[in-house]
């Protein structure tokens, strides 16, 4: 049975999806092969932040998990948060005020990072998954920061510059661990590491994951070492869409009970959210990387 929270996450994500794509149609008409797939970056990120904002709104249930203890008025946070993903997501959707909502939005996932998941990560080392969620994040702000970055290239190239680079050595960064956990782990689901394992309905589970693990390699390196560097962050998102199609979406329709279709949902918004975080840094980055001035 679908919970308030749910219905308002699957709506919302529904919404915002339609109404990117509908303003974005001649964008993607026009554009040819991977170019395609790249418009829709900031689609990719507007949808899951959609699909987030309503659990924020779910208040103490939701917070009591959250929340670091030490900060006072914890409603407040989680709401201003669902507040701030709603705003964020729009502002991508209708395209107004981009440079400054995808600067934010990255100081967000940013502070995410520092508060949460960087303390998580400290306090349990040998725990693979809470760094693999404090890299999650640490992407969503280099997505959000690629896009800032695209927007403030002819008003702050510098600035620029120091967004795009930060986002391509995250991006990097993550995929190559996340690339060593598949071949290490490749009966879990593939994407952004997860305590899941592969349904015994999948067929060759662990090629899966042998396959995501070579392409977020061979991605990852080429990102570090700056060679084909926009293929390689389109090939991520590529990947990383595929897998929300197949296995992800499958899993949220076969998904019984609020419990379960919660966690489905945020399977799906995580991996397109990944996805749309690498497409932004391909959208940011030179097609002939000559005219790409370093720092």
């Amino acid at each position: 049975m679908l919970s308030s929270a749910n219905v308002w996450m699957s709506v919302a994500g529904l919404v915002y999806l339609v109404a990117g794509v509908f303003i974005l149609r001649k964008e993607i008409g026009a554009a040819r092969g991977f170019d395609k797939l790249i418009t829709l970056a900031s689609v990719f990120i507007a949808v899951p932040l959609a699909v987030f904002a309503p659990e924020h709104f779910r208040g103490p249930e939701f917070v009591q998990n959250m929340v670091p203890s030490y900060m006072p008025a914890h409603v407040f946070w989680a709401y201003l948060v669902g507040c701030g993903l709603l705003a964020s997501a729009t502002s991508l959707t209708v395209r107004k005020f981009v440079r400054l909502s995808s600067t934010l939005l990255g100081l967000m996932f940013f502070l995410f990072v520092c508060m949460l998941y960087l303390p998580s990560a400290l306090k349990h080392p040998h725990d693979r998954f809470a760094w693999a969620y404090l890299l999650r994040d640490l992407s969503f702000c280099a997505g959000a920061w690629a896009l800032a970055g695209l927007h403030s290239r002819a008003s702050s190239p510098r600035q620029s510059r120091v967004f795009i680079l930060f986002s391509r050595f995250v991006i990097a960064i993550a995929a190559i661990v996340y690339a060593v956990d598949h071949f290490l782990h490749p009966m879990f689901a593939p994407g952004v590491p997860l305590e899941l394992k592969m349904p015994s309905w999948v067929p060759f589970p662990s090629v899966w994951g042998y396959l995501a693990g070579a392409i977020l390699l061979a991605a990852g390196i080429a990102l570090a070492l700056n060679k084909k560097s926009r293929i390689a962050a389109a090939s991520i998102g590529a990947l990383m869409t595929v897998l929300t199609l197949f296995p992800y979406v499958i899993i949220l329709i076969l998904a019984r009970g609020a419990s379960e279709i919660n966690e489905a949902l945020n399977y799906v918004a995580d991996t397109l959210l990944y996805a749309g975080a690498a497409l932004a840094l391909a959208s940011a980055l030179p097609r002939n990387p000559d005219r790409f001035l370093k720092i």
